[in-house]
């Protein structure tokens, strides 16, 4: 896995930080965001260091598959597949990615109100 020294969700993908880890497939990990903004809260993202949806291309089609796989069985083990829930991705700045690290963020289990902000 390709890991930038400095970014925080690549150490927590190679378990150098602590974090609550829901469920991972080989090239992708979840785990609880620690400022959560629903009741379940959960950023899927992949192992690999991808900053942003533009970096994607087609030797990527495995890790994004993984990580929706991922999203699907976390929102049905969660308890919110039949409810609703949202999958956010911020891409830059002004949309509010705030780690350069490609993520989305499974949020469920209250009312979503739209838009968003």
């Amino acid at each position: 896995m390709t890991q930038v020294e400095d970014c925080i969700f690549c150490k927590i993908a190679n378990r150098e930080i602590g974090s609550e880890i829901v469920d991972e497939r080989e090239t992708a990990i979840a785990f609880r965001d620690v400022n959560p903004k629903a009741p379940v809260h959960i950023l899927v993202i992949p192992k690999k260091h991808i900053p942003q949806i533009k970096d994607l291309g087609p030797d990527t089609c495995e890790i994004m598959g993984d990580i929706f796989s991922l999203i699907n069985d976390i929102a049905i083990s969660e308890g919110i597949s039949q409810t609703g829930y949202r999958v956010i991705c911020n891409i830059g700045e002004e949309a509010g990615q705030e780690v350069d690290h490609l993520h989305f963020h499974l949020m469920g289990g209250r009312f979503m109100m739209w838009p968003p902000g």
